[in-house]
């Protein structure tokens, strides 16, 4: 009985024994095979920032390509986090498959709005981060102005939120003006007019009155006689010829 306890225990130490073999055999093996091809993937979104091409030079180790580098030597997360680090990138997974093909997957980032700048201008995304104009790609975006800091850029995002949420209101507004502390301006496609939008407080109930009145004044295609809709006093709005 001993023998037999004896046998078994000896068995499953040399098939430890041999799988440890075996691992570390493939492991050398695998370590030691060469990147073959990258290939660089875009999560489906609205960004146009980046090309394959950019990526590829982001994916430089040791100041060379990493085609045909050992898959051993790649640094995969000092890669990963230069590619992270890229302003239009979001988020980004770099890996190795087992046939040698370096792979990154890439989500850009998707700018809601233009700040224009007295000497600066730049997109912002839906978190406020900020993101550089390109050569590559210029955005449809709303127009921002009167920004000057991220406390601004936190003030007006939910009012750039609201009006991306509203398919009338993301075709009717193209530009905003913060024209005080706490005080909004409108330009908007349909007319020269300006909308007065006043301080971000009561958002909803002022864009349902503006939608109301757009409503009236489009049917009888009066809207065209202001000159300003202002909506800053309680429950009005109130307009200039």
């Amino acid at each position: 009985m001993r023998f037999r306890r004896s046998l078994k225990y000896l068995f499953f130490i040399g098939f430890i024994g041999v799988l440890s073999l075996l691992y570390g055999f493939t492991s050398t093996r695998n370590g030691v095979k060469k990147i073959v091809e990258v290939r660089v993937s875009f999560q489906e979104n609205k960004g146009n920032f980046l090309t394959h091409a950019m990526v590829n030079k982001l994916l430089i180790q040791n100041n060379k390509t990493v085609i045909n580098q050992p898959k051993s030597v790649i640094d995969l997360y000092s890669l990963e986090k230069k590619v992270s680090e890229n302003p239009y990138v979001e988020k980004a997974a770099v890996f190795l498959t087992i046939g040698g093909v370096l792979k990154s997957k890439i989500k850009q980032r998707v700018p809601v709005a233009r700040i224009m700048g007295g000497k600066t201008s730049y997109y912002i995304d839906k978190q406020g981060v900020k993101v550089p104009l390109s050569e590559n790609y210029s955005a449809r975006v709303l127009l921002v102005s009167g920004v000057e800091s991220t406390a601004d850029i936190q003030l007006v995002l939910p009012l750039i939120s609201a009006i991306l949420e509203d398919d009338f209101l993301q075709k009717e507004v193209v530009g905003i003006l913060k024209s005080d502390v706490d005080a909004f301006q409108f330009s908007v496609r349909s007319g020269d007019y300006k909308v007065d939008f006043g301080s971000l407080e009561r958002l909803k109930t002022k864009f349902s009155m503006l939608k109301a009145f757009y409503n009236t004044t489009f049917k009888n295609k009066t809207i065209q006689d202001y000159k300003r809709i202002t909506l800053k006093y309680h429950n009005q709005v109130v307009c200039t010829k």
